[in-house]
């Protein structure tokens, strides 16, 4: 089975562009898994335009199922997970400026810095995931650094599905394929959607979670929160 978890972000900027707590992020994580969401994932950054820590520290309280935490591993990051103990921290490369994430990591070339934050959250039993893009030299490097799964970084597979999707989804299925060889299990995320998951989670032979959230809050508009939900679980019953 693939999980889905949701990424309440986009919930905590509609939040904060009034201030208040409408909508109520904790109510709503609550209601996300109350109607079928397996996780809840959350990308608190420096400036807190979306996610506040103080959220992050909320939310350990009232999440049931998976916790994720996504973000660059700098020294607050750090101690927000390790005080938090979270299911799974995700490590993006994106820096303080970055609107959103946009690659994944160079894991060759930050090896020793990798391997030491990865090492220090398992010592608290935090499991590990890396994003990164599906390029084989990466997969590799990201079985050697001691992370415990990957995230693809599915920005590409989204911006050409349309065209060819067949070959739009080849390297994920490649890359999803390696890593299950070399030990890794295989999350996914980014820019996925009702349109294009189906056809993805057909496609890969390992995919163990998805983070979706900017496309499932865009369709909770339009057809409420927990029929999205509900809708985006049965695109991975497949």
């Amino acid at each position: 089975m693939t999980k889905l978890s949701v990424n309440i972000n986009k919930l905590a900027t509609l939040r904060n562009a009034r201030g208040g707590n409408k909508p109520d992020l904790i109510k709503a994580a609550i209601d996300c898994e109350n109607f079928g969401a397996q996780g809840i994932t959350v990308h608190p950054r420096p400036d807190e335009r979306h996610i506040r820590y103080d959220d992050v520290i909320a939310l350990q309280k009232v999440v049931k199922t998976e916790f994720n935490i996504e973000g660059y591993p700098d020294q607050r990051y750090m101690d927000l997970v390790l005080k938090v103990r979270p299911t799974q921290a995700t490590l993006v490369p994106d820096g303080p400026d970055v609107l959103t994430s946009n690659a994944g990591w160079d894991i060759i070339n930050n090896h020793s810095l990798l391997s030491e934050i990865l090492d220090e959250l398992k010592k608290h039993d935090i499991r590990t995931s890396l994003f990164v893009d599906p390029i084989k030299k990466q997969i590799e490097a990201a079985g050697k650094v001691g992370t415990d799964r990957i995230e693809l970084y599915t920005e590409a597979y989204a911006s050409s599905y349309s065209s060819n999707r067949e070959e739009a989804v080849a390297p994920y299925r490649e890359s999803s394929q390696l890593a299950n060889q070399i030990g890794l299990k295989v999350n996914a995320g980014h820019d996925l959607d009702l349109n294009n998951l189906k056809f993805f989670k057909q496609q890969l032979p390992y995919l163990d979670e998805v983070s979706i959230g900017h496309a499932l809050i865009c369709d909770a508009i339009y057809y409420g929160l927990e029929n999205t939900v509900q809708m985006y679980r049965r695109q991975l019953e497949v």
